[in-house]
């Protein structure tokens, strides 16, 4: 069973870091961003090619270098 928004925000922000797939709204990405970025926890957006290049840009902002983006699917 997959993992709320919450439940990831909360595991991010705890320092841990894992895959999470891009059919998450942005806004929700943008959140775990944020909490990963506090924690240093690196979070991969899996299938991220199939978001615009702006929304990209939105969530690696709030992720301060701790996102990277599986733009290979």
């Amino acid at each position: 069973m997959g993992k709320t928004t919450e439940q990831l925000v909360r595991i991010a922000a705890a320092g841990g870091g894992f895959y999470v797939s891009s059919s998450k709204t942005t806004e929700q990405l943008v959140r775990i961003a944020a909490a990963a970025s506090t924690s240093g926890a690196k979070i991969v957006v899996k299938g991220a090619s199939n978001k615009t290049t702006e929304q990209l840009v939105r969530i690696a902002a709030a992720g301060k270098g701790s996102v990277m983006f599986d733009l290979s699917e």
